[in-house]
């Protein structure tokens, strides 16, 4: 059903309080499909999900369209890998909280990462050495120019770092409507990032549990709920630069964290950048930098669109002057 004016403040994690001039809901291609066919000539659309990885600097003028596909399903289990079909509405931590209650690995370092699955695919998410795409094996979407239901591969999805084709070619030409994963019965567990192999000792040794117990752990204590203080998890994105700008810099900073990437480049740790610019707990207004992690940009109560995008380019610009280093913003603006 369609709803007029529907307030979009408990549908972003900002809590930006905005609304859509039109709001439906499609559990399926059927539903979705109906709705697209629906719409007047030229009628300005998106899909939102769970909300987490876009600011509203506005009012939306068109019409806001929501996955309530929340099905799991096993497909096939051949005693080591199993194949798991999830639904783009189903809430990302669920789908890991049930593998790890099945005994199926390879997303239990992502635990806690708030938005729906269809979001997994188009960000690539990825925390604590994993990123989506070491489990994904297809995506199956809708094309809303051609109305037909295809299933990329893995490959087929191009992947990159919190990157992929729902980003670039695909941009506004396809829904996701599912996720299928390959989870294993006997994972390779990463543990050497951060301090995850630390907590899980603390918790008992090696399990899927203890591992997501201990990432939930983690990310608690350096990440704000955003039903309590409204954020978007990571706002930016940790910069790749050259070698040669990563070894210049190294020179200057040697406690600077860098992670060797492949083909002569190297990643940078953005939240780094930020604190030593000073802006960790800092604040313009009712918008701020979090206080334990410099990477989120928080919502004090009451901030627009336009006061959060103002903090986010004042960090930008601060950390392009004092280190040569341009980060860009990980969250979409609306």
């Amino acid at each position: 059903m369609m709803e007029e004016n529907k307030s979009l403040r408990g549908l972003n994690s900002f809590g930006v309080d905005v609304s859509a001039r039109r709001f439906a809901e499609f559990s399926d291609r059927a539903e979705l499909t109906a709705l697209l066919d629906s719409l007047p000539p030229g009628e300005k659309w998106m899909i939102l999900g769970g909300g987490n990885n876009v600011l509203f600097t506005g009012d939306y003028d068109g019409t806001v369209l929501h996955p309530a596909c929340r099905d799991i399903a096993q497909v096939s289990d051949d005693g080591r890998t199993v194949r798991v079909r999830a639904g783009a509405g189903v809430e990302w931590d669920d789908l890991v909280a049930w593998a790890v209650r099945n005994g199926l690995g390879g997303i239990e370092n992502l635990s806690l990462i708030p938005g729906y699955v269809g979001a997994a695919p188009v960000q690539n998410i990825g925390a604590y050495g994993a990123e989506a795409k070491d489990t994904i094996e297809s995506v199956e979407c809708l094309l809303t120019d051609t109305r037909e239901t295809v299933t990329l591969s893995n490959a087929e999805c191009r992947f990159g770092y919190r990157d992929s084709i729902f980003k670039r070619e695909l941009k506004g030409r396809a829904v996701i409507l599912a996720v299928q994963f390959v989870l294993a019965r006997d994972p390779q567990f990463r543990l050497r990032y951060g301090d995850v192999e630390q907590q899980v000792e603390a918790l008992g040794g090696v399990s899927l549990e203890n591992i997501r117990r201990a990432v939930i752990a983690i990310r608690s204590s350096k990440l704000p709920d955003p039903k309590v203080l409204g954020n978007a998890g990571s706002f930016f994105k940790n910069p790749v630069v050259s070698q040669a700008q990563a070894d210049f810099l190294t020179k200057k900073y040697p406690d600077m964290p860098r992670y060797a990437t492949g083909e002569g480049r190297v990643k940078l740790a953005a939240g780094w950048l930020i604190d030593r610019c000073g802006w960790r707990g800092s604040r313009l207004g009712p918008a701020g930098i979090h206080e334990r992690q410099a990477l989120v940009v928080v919502n004090h109560g009451g901030a627009t669109g336009a006061d959060i995008v103002r903090l986010a380019r004042a960090v930008q610009q601060d950390v392009l002057e004092r280190f040569g280093v341009t980060i860009d913003m990980e969250v979409n603006l609306i």
